[in-house]
């Protein structure tokens, strides 16, 4: 078993967590090579290594969604299986698919009983051939605009830098044209919040998706269309809960490709920073076993 972890994750908890995960799977007579890195290419060239060499039949992350997209995009369409320890901030993705959260020991005795799903990633190829997959949402509208700009502050630190960036965007962002092409059926429309969803929810609880499936071989497309700041104030809060789909200007379709064309976006998925606009990507059915 591979076991990789993010020290930095939920507020420097992560190397707790990890410890003691790590502890109590050689405690289980597990034999854990560790391949937890610096840094994230180092992680990635390492798990690669693991998984390509036979190494490793399983692969447990420990972190937050970050390291679930890091994991996911190393087992997606191997014989690896994926587990997953989560430590972070968000942990949507655990959270939804019903595992543990900031909890060693049940995360750990769920990858030891060795109980498995098949679920579907969204996959995105680009202009070089080189593919990446995401587990979650993907991002393409407000909320990717914040986490840009999130992303150019050196200050504050962790959550506040995002809450700071969402009150310097919210006054000057304005609808974006964009382009949908969902199994080949063109739309084209202004927009506050456009998201790809293979799960149902990011950022912490958001459930912008709150219907979408793991294992439904379907993309959902959300859609908030043109309204007015003082409308999209009123909306935006009912994203935790998933009631936003009621309002009028919400739109979710469902597709198993999606084509988004935007001048000026990047996309996130799982909160990472994934690929800029126009980008097309596919559902692919049961491509990654997680140990769940």
């Amino acid at each position: 078993m591979g076991l990789m972890i993010n020290p930095t994750s939920g507020k420097n908890t992560g190397a707790q967590v990890g410890q003691q995960a790590l502890s109590l799977l050689r405690d289980a007579g597990v034999e854990v090579l560790d391949l937890s890195a610096s840094d994230a290419r180092s992680a990635v060239e390492q798990g690669r290594a693991a998984i390509g060499s036979g190494a490793i039949d399983r692969l447990v992350v420990g972190g937050g969604d970050g390291m679930v997209h890091l994991g996911a995009n190393l087992c997606a369409g191997t014989p690896v299986a994926l587990g997953v320890i989560a430590a972070g901030t968000g942990n949507d993705i655990a959270r939804e698919l019903g595992l543990p959260v900031r909890d060693a020991a049940a995360s750990v005795q769920r990858i030891l009983s060795g109980s498995t799903r098949r679920v579907d990633v969204a996959r995105y190829t680009t202009a070089a051939g080189e593919q990446r997959c995401f587990l979650g949402v993907l991002a393409a509208g407000f909320d990717a605009v914040v986490n840009e700009r999130a992303n150019e502050l050196t200050w504050p630190k962790g959550p506040m830098r995002y809450n700071l960036a969402i009150l310097r965007e919210l006054p000057v962002f304005r609808a974006i044209p964009y382009t949908l092409v969902l199994d080949g059926e063109r739309i084209d429309t202004e927009a506050m919040l456009v998201a790809v969803g293979n799960g149902p929810a990011y950022g912490g609880g958001m459930r912008v998706t709150p219907d979408a499936s793991f294992d439904d071989g379907l993309l959902d497309v959300l859609i908030l269309r043109k309204i007015s700041t003082l409308e999209f104030l009123r909306v935006f809060p009912r994203v935790f809960k998933g009631t936003h789909v009621s309002h009028p200007a919400v739109q979710i379709r469902r597709a198993r490709t999606v084509t988004l064309e935007a001048k000026g976006i990047v996309s996130y998925a799982d909160g990472e920073r994934f690929a800029p606009l126009p980008m097309s990507m596919e559902v692919v059915p049961g491509a990654l076993t997680v140990l769940a």
